[in-house]
């Protein structure tokens, strides 16, 4: 017994130790630009858990943009995502490393969400869903335009575009939904995050109900 609560606080030490160090990483990024980390702080497991629910096992490969520490990253292999079906987009050079050491069977690029149509030559991987934990609030819409037209033309005909946001509203603009012929719906709200966030989902406006 000694020895299993011996284990026990070593781990807790050990995982109190890698969050300390996970929200240092993010404040520092944070304070570096904060327009493109727009937050101070990782987002919290009730929000990962939140933002990657309509995740599965049969959703296949998943593209993740601006995953940082890897909080969601997490989520989905908890979810039954294969660690080789993930591709990660950052543009943190220090997240980058971060991410290759943690998940070193995903596959991590260094680049700005907006290059996405530049992978297609690389890589023609079709994705069953998009985990989006940029700040898309704090981007020009016609930056978001771009982030969603490469997201969508890599991904399959009835998938998801998951996003996060700490306003009141889908932070993709309606008249920009318009334009690209998607639709927003909310699939739910975390009080268990700083500060509370909610999760959209955007399709193709032929895929909802579907």
């Amino acid at each position: 017994m000694k020895s299993s609560a011996m284990g026990f606080s070593q781990r807790w030490l050990l995982n109190a130790a890698g969050s300390f160090l996970d929200s240092f990483r993010f404040f520092s990024a944070w304070v570096r630009n904060p327009k493109a980390v727009a937050a101070v702080a990782p987002s919290s497991r009730s929000l990962a858990a939140l933002i990657t629910s309509n995740v599965t096992s049969r959703t296949g490969p998943v593209l993740e943009l601006g995953p940082g520490t890897g909080v969601f990253t997490q989520a989905l292999i908890e979810r039954g995502t294969k660690e080789d079906d993930l591709t990660l987009v950052e543009y943190g050079s220090s997240f980058v490393r971060l991410l290759q050491r943690r998940y070193p069977k995903a596959t991590v690029h260094h680049m700005n969400a907006m290059d996405i149509p530049a992978l297609a030559a690389a890589d023609p991987t079709r994705f069953g869903a998009v985990i989006c934990g940029l700040g898309l609030r704090n981007m020009r819409c016609r930056e978001v335009e771009v982030i969603l037209r490469g997201a969508f033309a890599r991904m399959h005909s009835d998938a998801g575009f998951y996003l996060f946001t700490y306003g009141l509203r889908c932070s993709v603009p309606d008249v920009l939904l318009m334009r690209l012929g998607l639709t927003a719906s909310r699939v739910g709200t975390t009080f268990r995050n700083l500060p509370p966030a909610s999760v959209y989902r955007i399709v193709r406006s032929t895929s909802v109900g579907s």
